[in-house]
C-alpha cells in the first residue's frame, strides 16, 4: 500500500507563475541576464509604469538604479511575475510580500492552510458579487418595464 503525503504542515511553492500567466516569456537559467528597463518590463507583463514604481514603492521589488533609469534583471523579473501571481490569486500586497519574502528563496510559499482560506476568500466575494448582479439586473427590468408603459420615463 501506498504510503500517502503529509502535506498538512509543508509549504508549496509555486515558481513557474509566469509561464502559467500567459503573459510572461519565462528566462532560463542558460539565457543571460540582461538587464531590462522599466518600459521593456511594463510591455513584457502587460502592466503600467506606474504599478511597476508602486510595487518599487512597496519594497515589492528593488530594481537597479541607474540615474534615474530603472534596470530589472531576471531576479526582478521573476519576483514580478510571482507578485502578478499573488494578485491573480487575490492575495493583497502585504500577504505577497509574506509569501515571496519567506526563507529558502524563489517562489510564492503557500501552505495548504493558505490556500483553504484563499478560497473561502473568494468563494465569499464570489457570491457577493453574483448578488450584486442579480440585483442590478432587477433594476435593470425595472427600467425596462416602466419604458414600455411610459418611453419618455427612461
Amino acid at each position: 500500500m501506498a504510503q500517502s503525503a503529509n502535506i498538512d504542515a509543508a509549504d508549496l511553492t509555486l515558481t513557474d507563475a509566469g509561464a502559467r500567466d500567459g503573459r510572461h516569456r519565462g528566462h532560463g537559467a542558460g539565457e543571460a541576464d540582461t538587464p531590462m528597463t522599466i518600459g521593456e518590463v511594463a510591455r513584457e507583463f502587460g502592466m503600467t509604469l506606474r504599478a511597476l514604481r508602486f510595487y518599487e514603492a512597496k519594497r515589492l521589488v528593488a530594481p537597479q538604479r541607474h540615474g534615474a533609469a530603472r534596470l530589472y534583471r531576471r531576479r526582478d523579473r521573476e519576483r514580478i511575475a510571482l507578485i502578478l501571481t499573488g494578485r491573480r490569486l487575490g492575495f493583497t500586497l502585504a500577504e505577497i510580500g509574506d509569501l515571496v519574502d519567506r526563507p529558502g528563496g524563489k517562489g510564492l510559499h503557500l501552505t495548504r492552510q493558505k490556500c483553504v482560506e484563499q478560497i473561502n476568500l473568494l468563494e465569499r466575494q464570489k457570491r457577493g458579487i453574483e448578488l450584486a448582479i442579480a440585483e442590478l439586473r432587477q433594476i435593470y427590468t425595472s427600467f425596462y418595464k416602466a419604458f414600455l408603459q411610459d418611453p419618455r420615463c427612461c
